[in-house]
């Protein structure tokens, strides 16, 4: 993975609307100057290190798709408040090989548990999302709650450590 730049916008557009990639993401408007106006802008967000939007290539650089990590925060609703952050807008190309969520999946998790030094991670995925829910539990992710959408994870760096070690070819 990479961080995105400004040069990325049309494949970060093109990605969004992407009706049959992107039906379970928030719906984006505008063009891609607008998109590189957005990317801009978060730019800030990442140089104060409150965000970060990556590409997710192959080893050959091909672009494969986009994951985000924001809301960082100490989480009230978290047991001890431990550190915690949110991980989403993960997109992949139909066309990606099978490994890529669960390479891109890993990496986030290594930054955000190892290089970041969070302690949790927390996340929403859309009810109807079937696979990404049954892959989040894969990984050992945990429902915490609900609402008419959403199912609301938690994964926590312990967690993390038993599933590293049982993905490690994949890191």
């Amino acid at each position: 993975m990479r961080i995105v730049t400004i040069e990325d916008a049309e494949f970060v557009y093109a990605m969004r609307k992407n009706e049959n990639r992107a039906r379970y993401l928030s719906k984006i408007t505008g063009t891609i100057e607008s998109q590189k106006e957005w990317i801009k802008s978060y730019k800030k967000r990442e140089e104060a290190n409150k965000e970060f939007y990556f590409v997710i290539e192959s080893k050959d650089k091909e672009k494969l798709g986009l994951v985000r990590m924001y809301d960082f925060k100490e989480a009230s609703f978290l047991e001890n408040s431990q550190s915690s952050f949110c991980w989403g807008s993960w997109i992949i190309k139909e066309d990606a090989p099978k490994t890529t969520a669960i390479e891109s999946a890993l990496q986030i998790y290594e930054f955000g548990f190892y290089g970041l030094k969070f302690e949790k991670s927390h996340f929403d995925v859309r009810k109807e999302n079937d696979k990404v829910v049954a892959f989040h539990q894969r990984f050992g992710a945990k429902i915490v709650g609900e609402d008419e959408l959403n199912y609301f994870f938690i994964f926590e760096k312990s967690d993390y450590e038993i599933t590293r070690k049982r993905y490690k070819r994949y890191l």
